[in-house]
């Protein structure tokens, strides 16, 4: 897929490009959203285990997204069980990352990349097509193990609509390389990368998706979203979250859902 690149792109089609803007959630962002054009597939490169220092002091937990019923390795109940998850949400970051559900074609190709395609993937889907600077030092941030959420955009009704997982951090985006591919950049040689891609696997997709207006009126002065990145730079196709909005995003999605099915 391509992602909603700004300009850049993965190549799930899910890259969204930084000079899109989605003004309101009627009209189209005219971003070119980067994301996959699954011209470049990357192999999951092998990372030795980090370990883990002791925390001294209770760490934040961000709240995990559902993963459909898939159950989570056991683990015993030790203290250092417990220490180790621990430490990891303490380290643990969250992003928004865009795309594009419906179809729009660059250089031949379309870029069309949705929750629905991310989920009917059985291996790492790599974030490719990502095309401005700001979006690919995000990129290069995300750890393993990170959360973000999925963002249809430059569509009728853009929004969250679910969540997924960062299972590989950045590697080269071969796709800007290749003359066929949506968002080939010459200017970038396989001597000398200049973009980035990472890979994500599918965890959540809401019932009901959060609104961009519904977003909009919780990112106002003193409401819960006011600092949130993805709303103060809206051309931005892949943003940071803080564990608080975080949370509280997902709590919504769980309300919205619960008042779905009364």
């Amino acid at each position: 897929m391509t992602p909603i690149r700004n300009p850049s792109f993965p190549s799930l089609s899910l890259g969204l490009v930084e000079s899109g803007s989605e003004a309101e959630a009627s009209e189209p962002e005219p971003e070119p959203p980067v994301k996959k054009s699954r011209v470049t597939r990357q192999p999951p490169k092998a990372k030795a285990a980090a370990t883990q220092a002791p925390v001294e002091k209770p760490a934040r937990k961000g709240r995990k997204p559902p993963t459909n019923g898939a159950a989570s390795p056991a683990r015993e109940d030790s203290p250092v069980a417990a220490e180790e998850a621990s430490n990891a949400d303490e380290a643990k970051t969250y992003w928004l990352m865009k795309a594009e559900p419906g179809s729009r074609f660059e250089n031949g190709v379309d870029v069309k990349f949705s929750i629905d395609d991310l989920a009917a993937k059985t291996e790492p889907e790599p974030w490719d097509g990502i095309r401005a600077y700001a979006a690919r030092n995000n990129l290069r941030a995300m750890k393993k193990g990170d959360f973000a959420f999925f963002y249809h955009s430059n569509c009728k009704e853009p929004g969250i609509v679910g969540t997924m997982e960062i299972v590989q951090e950045h590697s080269p985006d071969l796709s800007a390389h290749d003359p066929k591919a949506p968002y080939y950049d010459a200017s970038s040689k396989p001597s000398d990368p200049k973009w980035s891609v990472v890979h994500v696997e599918f965890r959540q997709k809401f019932a009901v998706q959060i609104g961009l207006q519904e977003l909009k009126a919780l990112g106002a002065s003193g409401k819960p979203l006011e600092n949130m990145q993805m709303l103060k730079q809206s051309r931005l196709s892949v943003s940071k979250v803080s564990a608080a909005e975080w949370d509280f995003l997902i709590g919504l999605a769980e309300k919205k859902a619960a008042a779905e099915k009364s």
